[in-house]
């Protein structure tokens, strides 16, 4: 095997393996998501979309423009193959029509949503590959877009576990009628006071988490409470994965969405802090009495630049891929972030993707990891208080 930053060979001779412990040990095989079909989702009780600038007001819901859904492919296509010249293989999923009408027993969805970030959706804990729940109806079969690859794998790779959190049935009694209403209506500090509590859009009628608000530290796996993250999905999640610490984070971001943008793993000892607001203090001292270093972020590049139809904080700009311990994959132009990191000893890569953020994230959401080099390791030996 080469080591880090080389190109292999021909990544596709080698033997099919799910192994992942971690966001940082050396990347060898992962799915890249696509933009084609995506659309702007009808309204739910979890998520409401509201464009009127491009389109697409309260209410509205329809197919992402086509200008936009070729240009993310492109960078989606071109950041595919960088890896694969780096000798990492690449899958990738298979669309369906997300315009369709879908529905259960207890409910009907006018449209689905699409398959760019399978990081939402999956989750590998070493040779574990975990479906989540999802808490959008619009998300529910998503999963439909990744059977051929985990069919693959589990036909291949005799070690394989495939796993799925038990489909929630989301009816109307997993969301509070109204929240979004009186949410938009409070200001920041009432907002962040709602977070704290985790008096959110989620009831606990059932497990809900979405895998992208997990953050896996080898024996520690951190899962934020957030808009698609209830406490229920948390107690599930910590009994599903007996023999790992399973730590419930309450976010410090008045929209939480997602771990992967906010408490973001680049090494053992090193981990980056969205920069907007400081984490749980609890949180922190964790970290930093298993002599762990908090780097707070600089303020992104894309704080002003905003593309249309994009619901993604300009926190995005952290949210990035691991290729190794000294490798990052950056967004472009989020130059001043990747020259704070650079002073930390890493290779920035730097990536073009600004496009794909309206399809539902950056480099990290964009992407699954099935294979890293490595074992399970315990980062934490010194435990004590909540965590």
């Amino acid at each position: 095997m080469t080591e880090y930053g080389t190109t292999a060979a021909d990544p596709a001779t080698r033997p099919l393996k799910v192994n992942s412990w971690n966001g940082w040990d050396p990347l060898r095989h992962v799915v890249v998501g696509r933009a084609d079909n995506t659309v702007v989702q009808a309204p739910e009780p979890a998520v409401q979309r509201d464009f009127p600038d491009d389109g697409f007001p309260l209410g509205t819901y329809g197919p992402m423009p086509a200008d936009m859904t070729a240009e993310a492919n492109e960078q989606l296509d071109n950041f595919a193959e960088l890896l694969r010249r780096r000798g990492i293989r690449v899958d990738r999923p298979t669309p369906v029509d997300f315009s369709q009408q879908v529905g259960t027993p207890d409910w009907t969805q006018e449209s689905m949503s699409g398959c760019m970030p399978p990081r939402d959706l999956l989750l590998t804990v070493g040779n574990e590959i975990l479906e989540a729940t999802m808490s959008y109806r619009s998300r529910w079969f998503e999963y439909l877009c990744y059977r051929p690859i985990l069919q693959r794998l589990f036909d291949t790779d005799e070690n394989m576990r495939w796993e799925a959190a038990p489909k929630p049935r989301l009816t109307d009694a997993s969301y509070k009628p109204g929240f979004w209403d009186t949410y938009h209506t409070l200001g920041t500090e009432e907002q962040l006071a709602r977070v704290r509590d985790y008096d959110l859009v989620l009831t606990e009628a059932e497990p809900l988490f979405d895998a992208a608000d997990i953050a896996r530290f080898g024996k520690d796996l951190f899962v934020q409470l957030s808009f698609v993250t209830n406490r229920s999905g948390y107690r599930w999640l910590k009994r599903h994965f007996p023999d790992f610490r399973v730590h419930a984070v309450t976010s410090t971001n008045t929209h939480p969405l997602h771990i992967d943008a906010t408490w973001v793993p680049l090494r053992p000892g090193l981990v980056l802090h969205c920069g907007e607001r400081l984490a749980d203090a609890e949180l922190m001292e964790f970290f930093r009495r298993n002599d762990w270093e908090i780097i707070e972020a600089v303020q992104p590049a894309s704080w002003e630049h905003q593309p249309r139809l994009s619901y993604c904080s300009p926190w995005l700009a952290g949210n990035m891929l691991n290729l190794d311990p000294n490798t990052l994959c950056i967004e472009e132009k989020e130059v001043p972030l990747a020259d704070q990191l650079s002073s930390y000893g890493f290779e920035i890569v730097p990536v073009p993707f600004r496009a794909v953020g309206p399809f539902g994230g950056g480099l990290h959401c964009a992407t699954f990891d099935i294979e890293r080099d490595g074992t399970l390791e315990d980062y934490f030996p010194h435990r004590y208080g909540r965590y």
